[in-house]
């Protein structure tokens, strides 16, 4: 995304600065998962199993691939909302069950309802493994589950946010302007960011101990 006479957009650059810097606390929080699985993975936990097998076999698995897939499709409609934003079309022309027709807002309501889902759907899990006694402070794997996958759930809400953010400066300004498409590029690097990190999380945390 470049600016005035070819130069970079300052707020390109500040977003991805801002997401290197986001990409580090996730790899010190990944850094930290495996350190503490190695040392403690031998630690005995109920019905004779290991603590991290006795804390896996809690998660729902299939539940959480659904939610996953969920997110990943929201960076593909995300993404054809930059597409829309790219060409000036800040809105649907025609009907609203003419998809191809579809503006930004449209597509970028979909993103939001879909990353809404996932939220919802982590919210779902927690309530789940609250009942069958894993929590934050019921052991170490439960503390690391739930700090990691609770980082994140925070970083989607923020992305949630700025999607109604950006959507509704998009109804209140009379034309759409170059600073709303650059923003509308910038807050799908950040959608993008947090589902990339998601399914590094969801091969971590759900897919590594069936292995």
């Amino acid at each position: 995304m470049y600016g005035i006479k070819g130069r970079p957009d300052p707020v390109s650059v500040g977003t991805v600065v801002w997401l290197a810097s986001e990409l580090m606390f996730f790899a010190a929080l990944f850094a930290a998962y495996f350190t503490i699985r190695n040392v403690t993975n031998g630690m005995p936990g109920p019905d004779g199993n290991t603590l991290w097998h006795a804390g896996h076999e809690k998660l729902n698995v299939t539940f959480a691939a659904i939610n996953t897939a969920v997110l990943v499709a929201s960076s593909v409609t995300c993404q054809l909302g930059v597409h829309r934003a790219e060409h000036g079309q800040v809105s649907r022309r025609g009907s609203l069950l003419n998809v191809g027709q579809w503006g930004m807002r449209e597509w970028y309501t979909l993103t939001f309802v879909m990353g809404s889902f996932f939220i919802s759907g982590q919210v779902y899990e927690y309530f789940e493994l609250f009942h069958e006694g894993l929590t934050i402070s019921s052991d170490v794997y439960g503390s690391l589950f739930f700090l990691a996958t609770g980082f994140h759930g925070l970083h989607v809400t923020g992305g949630l946010i700025a999607f109604l953010f950006l959507m509704g400066r998009t109804y209140l300004a009379r034309t759409f302007t170059r600073e709303q498409m650059v923003n509308s590029v910038v807050v799908s690097y950040y959608w993008h960011f947090v589902d990339i990190i998601w399914i590094i999380l969801f091969a971590v945390i759900y897919l590594l101990e069936m292995i």
